[in-house]
């Protein structure tokens, strides 16, 4: 398994959703590898020129295999963005199950996240069938039916992402709403249905691990 954290808060809910996922995948896998990364703590570097060669070449030779993308590092300065890039895309292709725990930021994803998607993403890349779970933390309301749904622009991002560039179709969604009740005093008669969301959501996280 390789598991994501993108919170830029030490303590925060997604990364707590997220590791008890992690937590009784582990225990149900002895023996599995286990990879983990802090985006956070240890961001990737945006994407620059020579990344944009790389991607064009894979297009342009109609490279769809994962183990032929190093073909298109040719010169100097695409060599080293592939340096960057050979060693993300590794611990992706090698897990079976990837684990993103992210907040929402303004209605969509950390720029942490978006910035490792940019490195380990290239045309015609298919991922299945490896399996996405999202454990995800919201300020606010935005499930099916809420006044905010419409705003929800990191789940609907994350996996209309997965479906059109990694071909995964059946990517899996934790989340904990109306974490803002816990700081908004005008919120607060909301605070039971966040820690029943919360409470929801890592009993999901802890279930879903035994059975992935």
């Amino acid at each position: 398994m390789l598991h994501l954290d993108t919170s830029a808060r030490r303590r925060s809910m997604s990364r707590e959703v997220g590791d008890a996922f992690a937590a009784s995948w582990r225990a149900a896998h002895p023996g599995g590898s286990y990879v983990h990364r802090d985006l956070a703590a240890d961001p990737v570097p945006f994407i620059d020129e020579a990344w944009t060669e790389l991607c064009d070449y894979v297009i342009e030779q109609g490279i769809t295999e994962i183990d032929r993308l190093h073909e298109a590092a040719r010169t100097p300065a695409q060599r080293a963005a592939w340096a960057v890039v050979e060693p993300l895309i590794g611990q992706l292709v090698a897990a079976d199950t990837i684990l993103i725990a992210t907040p929402m930021y303004n209605f969509s994803i950390p720029a942490p996240l978006k910035a490792w998607l940019d490195q380990v993403t290239f045309p015609r890349m298919s991922l299945a069938p490896r399996r996405f779970v999202v454990a995800t933390a919201r300020g606010g309301a935005y499930s099916p039916g809420a006044p905010k749904e419409k705003f929800d622009y990191q789940e609907r991002y994350l996996r209309d992402f997965f479906a059109g560039h990694f071909a995964v179709e059946d990517t899996v969604f934790i989340n904990a709403e109306l974490a803002n009740t816990r700081l908004d005093p005008n919120m607060a008669h909301l605070r039971d249905k966040h820690e029943e969301s919360y409470a929801r959501a890592l009993e999901t996280a802890r279930m879903l691990g035994a059975e992935y």
